[in-house]
């Protein structure tokens, strides 16, 4: 038997999930299948791969020995598919987001910067359907949220970069509201109020919210979800609801936003990316082209734009 680029791929597997059973069930195939296949690997290597250890399998020195050879191999075909992707024509980038602030810049961002490679933009409503889409070769990238700790779990074969660290998340209010003129509130002022429930129920966002809201000392009302833009504000102008908001959203008519005291909740902005076709210089552009799509927006809440310019460590990396 030879080694083929699947051996190299089900080793590396097996060191990342740190036992047999996690691999086999990221690889789609039975345990039994794969602890048959590592046998044949390590007859062809000449010895055993991984030993049991505490905390499940470990890579022998044989094993580490291996793993490296492979990552090197395995980078180097996704460098290559990725390349040649690029280079062939009619091949659109097809990008995944959900509904950030940033989305309509980024579209007029990524037509300048991309300029010679066509895209496609796509907007879904769940941040784990980006992920599986992204996993399945639906998406080549995909720009994303998370909140607070929570971390979406990407699928084997994507990379992916940080946009934004951390912005601290506001809240939306009818302009005629008896807080509306206060620079700043807390959570707990907002206990009798009906809330907005977040689009994106699986970024970890409903969960930081009613986390939030118990550390102040009351349960929300989460009446409404809606996804209409023009509603959800209208809704809130009328004062029918409150809700969270990105603090780089724009100004809507009988709304205001106002910083929410002590952070409670707070996000992050993520593109991630199938290496096997999206290549580095893509993912830079598409880098830059997001983070820049950001940036434009920082100055629509003059309180947002204070605290952004007094924590550089937040920002993206723009050379």
């Amino acid at each position: 038997m030879q080694l083929e680029l699947r051996h190299l791929q089900a080793v590396c597997r097996i060191a990342e999930a740190g036992s047999l059973g996690g691999a086999a069930r990221r690889l789609g195939v039975s345990q039994p299948a794969l602890s048959a296949q590592l046998r044949r690997i390590e007859r062809v290597t000449g010895g055993e791969l991984f030993v049991r250890g505490r905390n499940g399998v470990e890579p022998t020195a044989l094993g580490q020995f291996v793993l490296a050879k492979a990552r090197r191999v395995l980078s180097e075909m996704d460098a290559l598919g990725a390349e040649a992707r690029e280079i062939a024509t009619g091949a659109p980038l097809r990008l995944g987001c959900i509904l950030l602030v940033l989305l309509d810049g980024l579209l007029a961002r990524t037509d300048l910067s991309m300029a010679g490679q066509e895209i496609t933009v796509d907007l879904e409503d769940s941040v784990t359907a980006l992920a599986r889409m992204l996993g399945a070769g639906q998406y080549d990238a995909i720009v994303y949220g998370e909140v607070n700790d929570h971390e979406v779990r990407l699928p084997p074969g994507a990379l992916a970069r940080t946009l934004v660290a951390r912005e601290p998340f506001c809240i939306r209010l009818s302009a005629g509201h008896a807080l509306a003129r206060r620079e700043r509130i807390d959570l707990a002022e907002l206990a009798a109020e009906s809330w907005m429930t977040l689009v994106e129920d699986d970024d970890g966002g409903p969960e930081a919210l009613v986390a939030a809201c118990a550390q102040a000392g009351f349960s929300p009302s989460l009446r409404y979800r809606i996804a209409d833009r023009k509603m959800h504000y209208d809704l809130i102008a009328a004062g029918r609801a409150v809700s969270l908001s990105q603090p780089t959203a724009p100004t809507a008519p009988g709304t205001v936003m106002r910083p929410l005291g002590g952070e409670p909740i707070t996000g992050r902005i993520r593109l991630a990316w199938n290496r096997a076709t999206v290549s580095a210089r893509q993912a830079e552009l598409l880098y830059r082209a997001a983070a820049l799509a950001y940036v434009d927006n920082v100055g629509n809440q003059p309180f947002h734009k204070e605290w952004w310019d007094a924590h550089p460590e937040f920002h993206p990396v723009l050379d």
